[in-house]
């Protein structure tokens, strides 16, 4: 009898081990601006074909109804790595700059920091856009909550050492970018330095043949833009080799740059897709996913890899998108708007998760958002998420499993302007006139058409195209849905859980400036 307690301790560890050795490699791959109708598998009736995508859809599940937290790349990225919506930061609308300071609060978890707790070596390679605080000249500045100016372009020693970047937010290692390609600084940045000082000024075209270039700025000499996918792709592959060496369990965070602006295939792509060079640059995309997997699967890590791969926002309309609609290829599908806007067309996103071992492939219409991915991890892991980390996010685990659905029942969407909409089973409700975005129409010149201030429609019905506004006819859904909204927003979370506080005030209806004569561009 003495020796029941201590077997019960010995089968106690082994199951404990016994987990610890089944943790699965996490590979978590953002594209940037990539449509929800590019993905050959979300879409057959286009014309872009994306076997290395389409592959991943094949092996695990492809979920159909997939949103970012906003509309644009910041925001998204802060609530993929936080698990929390970027609305509760001080960053309110738009994106930040390559310059800009940090904006993950210290001392937030992070999915990062979360997984390296749990033992795995963390490492992003790609597009950070999160902000880090660069070393300042004397008396000089930059913009806090938006993309620096052409006279901010060298406000910046960037022979010093960058404090508070990835390495900060619980990331081993780093190499990347410090922000979308068609912003400075022109350089890739290892851990916290810049691999060439740029000493020169450069820009290139944003889509070659057609008006537009970068942002003029400073750029390491040598630095080009079309070496920047095909090197992350090196190093994303290198980070896979080393991983699977060490036997320890790895986190690759992959957000590539691709295909936003500029859109800069290399030349054996130049005309593949026999569409435009958005076209070519998102199949010359797709074959640098498709080395990533090579990789997993030379290394004998594919079975026990999470692979999930998604877009950080709707594709932008730097791709000519009506050029390739008179082609016969719809971006975003079947959904109305694009990058920006609360239109669907802005933030429902490919979302593909594979995991050989332990998922099943399958079709999911589930409710989803990235800000999802932190808690789907922990419950994998077995781990329980602080109170105070993943605010927003609720595990898909079981629907990975197919043992029911998410706890998930609404999704709050986030425009660059910082419209609100919400949606909740079939229902969607828009706070705003127009697309709270680019696409037409724009907030203030629908308010000029006399459009009404509010949006409902019933996306789960035949209606995925957001044509019928039902507001008028539905007012009770109308008060509902907002009454909800109003209530995650007040208490700080959306998760069950003790309140937590925004850290500014969030206004739900923000006041429409008038129309401006040219909108400016922002990335």
């Amino acid at each position: 009898m003495k020796t029941f307690p201590c077997l019960l301790l010995l089968l106690a560890f082994l199951a404990v081990f016994a987990r610890g050795a089944e943790r699965p490699n996490v590979v978590l791959i953002l594209l940037d601006d990539l449509g929800y109708g590019d993905v050959s598998a979300n879409h057959p009736a286009g014309r872009i074909r994306t076997p290395q995508m389409d592959r991943i859809a094949r092996e695990g599940v492809r979920f159909t109804d997939a949103h970012t937290p906003s509309s644009v790349c910041t925001p998204t990225r802060y609530g993929l790595l936080t698990g929390r919506y970027n609305w509760r930061t001080r960053l309110q609308q738009g994106v930040l700059g390559g310059l800009s300071p940090r904006l993950i609060e210290p001392g937030r978890d992070t999915l990062a920091s979360f997984l390296r707790r749990a033992g795995y070596r963390t490492t992003a390679v790609g597009k950070w856009h999160l902000g880090m605080d660069w070393a300042k000249l004397p008396g000089k500045e930059v913009n806090v909550l938006g993309i620096e100016s052409a006279a901010q372009a060298w406000s910046v020693d960037y022979a010093r050492p960058i404090a508070n970047g990835p390495l900060s937010v619980g990331f081993d290692r780093y190499f990347g970018i410090a922000a979308s390609l068609d912003m400075v600084p022109y350089t890739f940045i290892e851990n916290d330095r810049v691999t060439v000082l740029p000493t020169i000024e450069r820009t290139w075209p944003l889509h070659p043949g057609h008006p537009g270039e970068c942002r003029t700025g400073p750029a390491a000499p040598g630095f080009e833009v079309e070496h920047v996918l095909p090197e992350f792709t090196r190093q994303a592959v290198a980070t896979i080799e080393a991983g699977a060496a060490s036997g320890q369990p790895f986190f690759l965070y992959l957000p590539l740059a691709s295909p936003h602006t500029p859109i800069a295939p290399n030349p054996p792509w130049k005309g593949r897709s026999g569409l435009n060079l958005y076209a070519d640059f998102v199949l010359e995309t797709d074959d640098a996913i498709g080395r990533v997997l090579a990789a997993l699967d030379r290394t004998g890590t594919a079975a026990n890899t999470l692979v999930i791969l998604t877009s950080d926002n709707g594709c932008s309309p730097q791709a000519r998108i009506e050029e390739l609609a008179a082609q016969g290829h719809a971006v975003n599908g079947p959904l109305r708007g694009h990058k920006a806007d609360l239109f669907d067309g802005g933030h429902r996103v490919p979302f593909l998760v594979r995991w050989p071992a332990r998922v099943r492939p399958a079709v999911s219409d589930q409710l989803v958002c990235l800000t999802d991915v932190f808690a789907t991890c922990a419950e994998i892991l077995g781990l329980r998420l602080p109170d105070e980390a993943g605010e927003d996010s609720f595990s898909f685990l079981s629907v990975l499993e197919r043992r029911g659905p998410s706890t998930r029942e609404s999704v709050v969407h986030h425009s660059i302007s910082g419209a609100f909409a919400i949606r909740r089973g079939p229902w969607k409700l828009a706070l705003s006139p127009g697309s709270g975005g680019w696409s037409a129409p724009r907030d203030p010149e629908a308010r000029q058409q006399g459009l009404p201030e509010t949006q409902l429609y019933r996306i789960g019905g035949d209606d995925l195209a957001e044509r019928e506004n039902l507001a008028a006819r539905h007012p009770e859904i109308v008060a509902e849905l907002e009454q909800t909204l109003q209530r995650l927003v007040d208490q700080g979370r959306s998760t069950p859980g003790r309140p937590q506080a925004n850290a500014v005030p969030v206004v739900l209806r923000k006041p429409i400036p008038a129309p401006a004569a040219k909108a400016k561009r922002k990335s």
